[in-house]
């Protein structure tokens, strides 16, 4: 298999690259995985955080964001992963003193933007596992309005009778999408970790 420079690896990513990300994927996924099972985690838990790791790069480079002054990409992968897990093992409440380190990782990795990163990734992983819940009319409907078309358009695209039923339609799908979200066990953990 061919190798790659980090700025291959960052642009490959941007694209969605399917070579790169399976490049990335064999070559650091075993040190993440080695990592995470010897810190009490499992393979899913290794696939997650990894995952996760990708999502959280693609969105720091989409921002223009990503500095990795003293190291590699694979340093900041691996600086994300730990992050990450660090992150979860905190919400499983067991001790990081205890932490297996076998990762290549930056200390000065934590900043502000990672955090909140990482925070909105979580939030938006539990919208759109109620999202998926929701009868394709309720999505299709709050996509529309997420997309910013307005109700009179949406009411045609529809097929409803008027902007007003639109309206209570979209008023009575997004409190449904909320009260789904707020009785999920993850959104108090949340909430915890805001306080």
């Amino acid at each position: 298999m061919r190798s790659y420079s980090d700025e291959q690896i960052l642009k490959g990513i941007l694209r969605h690259d399917n070579l790169i990300l399976q490049y990335i994927y064999k070559e650091y996924y075993y040190k993440v995985s080695f990592f995470i099972k010897k810190n009490q985690g499992s393979e899913d838990d290794a696939n997650d955080v990894f995952q996760e790791a990708i999502i959280v790069i693609y969105r720091k480079l989409k921002e223009n964001d990503l500095i990795f002054a003293k190291s590699s990409f694979h340093g900041y992968l691996f600086s994300v992963c730990r992050f990450l897990w660090l992150k979860q093992l905190e919400k499983r409440r067991i001790e990081k003193e205890k932490l297996n380190d076998t990762l290549p990782y930056q200390d000065d990795l934590y900043d502000e933007n990672l955090v909140d990163l990482v925070d909105k990734n979580e939030r938006y992983s539990l919208y759109q596992k109620h999202f998926k819940t929701l009868g394709s009319d309720c999505q299709k409907l709050l996509q529309l309005f997420f997309d910013k078309v307005p109700l009179k358009e949406i009411a045609k695209i529809m097929g409803y009778k008027g902007e007003k039923y639109a309206k209570t339609r979209k008023y009575k799908c997004k409190e449904l999408l909320i009260n789904r979200i707020k009785q999920d066990t993850e959104y108090k953990k949340i909430l915890e970790d805001d306080t």
